[in-house]
């Protein structure tokens, strides 16, 4: 490598989808290398919706690493960054293109720095798991620029250095991250269960209630509730492992009722504990209640669940419906009750897959104000609007994992200098 000229840059670019878990993790018992006190189950997330898009670089002339998030440079001194990038540089192979004449040793990678720039189609750090998204990406496109040959089990377990749910963001449909039983993390790692079209009718829409950042970090939330909640050790130890087995059997056989029945469950308990921490931790704002009780009244109407709900740490709730009929339906209550301000136009607020609007027989806002109120309102309460409290709506579904892109107009950074575009 030494003699050749300064010039050339090896590049790579990938998507990874975001996930949400249904059996959340909250707790770790090994902060450094991000080992989780349970095991999780997530769905991943269509990344035609949601996901980042991550290109890396690599060239003799670039002289420190260097990572650019959403156009703006940020430090990667930070030791989660660090892990990942020590993890991947050691499991390092020979890559060679004759077209560019380019040659790299698995000795020659320890001396090379790297460039990265990543982009989030959705808000960074709002509860929408974009650090999962975001490391995940990270890991697969380095493993694919440095010739990894390890499968994305083991890669998952680099991720999970990085952002513990990353782990679960390197498979699509159903993910479990079995949380291990080795001091060394070498078993905490990610398992996909079934994957994106094994449950396919599913539709998801999420509600994004803000989009600013969260005030207590997933990370120092975690940390103090481990520290001072008398119910987690029960949630782990008692709850999780039983919930885990039932998720699992319930996805298998696409038991929507009992899968409904334990996303909410394990949702509204992992914010019990948040608040029975000390000093408590309010994730979850009035809007987001409002949300539970819509979606609670129509189940109950109903008789049999239609739409399960989730919340990470933020306020924005994940609504799984059980087929596109019931998604329709639900985000019919949904504009109902949380119209848009006037002045907000109908294309920006519900994206993703908006043909769900289309079947919900709405073309523009004045279809929002003739919706009439749901039938499980009882006729003697006035039908309570709360306009504005939500900032869009994301239609969604169930979606595949990490993918290399191989069209050049897509990559972050400039073929020539290896600088963001």
């Amino acid at each position: 490598m030494a003699e050749q000229s300064k010039k050339w840059v090896h590049m790579v670019t990938a998507q990874t989808p975001t996930n949400i878990a249904v059996i959340k993790y909250w707790g770790k018992r090994d902060e450094n290398l991000i080992l989780a006190i349970n095991d999780s189950i997530s769905v991943t997330l269509d990344p035609a919706h949601l996901c980042t898009t991550t290109t890396v670089a690599v060239s003799p002339s670039f002289e420190q690493d260097r990572m650019w998030l959403n156009g703006k440079e940020i430090s990667l001194a930070g030791g989660r960054y660090q892990n990942c990038l020590r993890e991947i540089r050691a499991r390092a192979c020979d890559v060679e293109d004759e077209k560019k004449g380019i040659k790299i040793t698995k000795n020659d990678w320890q001396n090379l720095h790297v460039h990265v720039a990543s982009y989030n189609n959705f808000p960074t750090a709002a509860g929408l798991a974009s650090s999962a998204a975001g490391f995940a990406c990270l890991v697969f496109s380095l493993a694919k620029l440095m010739n990894v040959q390890e499968d994305n089990g083991r890669l998952s377990a680099i991720a999970r250095q990085g952002s513990g749910s990353a782990c679960r963001s390197l498979y699509g449909g159903f993910v479990k991250w079995v949380m291990g039983k080795e001091e060394n993390g070498s078993d905490s790692i990610a398992v996909p269960l079934v994957d994106e079209k094994h449950w396919d009718e599913l539709v998801i829409i999420i509600a994004v209630v803000s989009s600013r950042q969260k005030e207590t970090s997933s990370t120092s939330g975690m940390r103090e509730t481990v520290e001072t909640s008398a119910l987690i050790e029960h949630r782990a130890k008692e709850v999780v492992p039983k919930r885990i087995i039932q998720m699992e059997e319930a996805i298998q056989n696409r038991d929507f009722p009992t899968f409904a029945q334990l996303t909410c469950a394990d949702s509204n308990q992992f914010h019990a504990v948040c608040m029975d921490t000390s000093p408590p931790i309010f994730y979850m704002n009035d809007t987001s209640h409002r949300v539970i009780g819509c979606v609670e009244k129509w189940n109950r109407s109903e008789g049999t669940p239609q739409v399960a709900y989730t919340f990470d740490a933020g306020p924005n709730a994940v609504m799984i419906a059980r087929n596109r009929k019931a998604a329709t339906l639900m985000l019919q209550r949904l504009l109902f009750h949380f119209p848009p301000n006037s002045d907000t136009d109908l294309n920006s607020y519900v994206i993703g897959d908006k043909s769900i609007v289309k079947d919900a027989g709405i073309q523009d806002i004045k279809d929002v104000e003739a919706l009439p109120p749901p039938p499980e309102i009882k006729d003697k309460v006035p039908a309570q609007k709360y306009k504005g409290e939500i900032s869009y709506f994301i239609c969604t579904r169930p979606g595949r994992g990490p993918v290399s892109l191989t069209d050049e107009s897509q990559a972050l950074l400039n073929p020539e200098t290896g600088l963001p575009k």
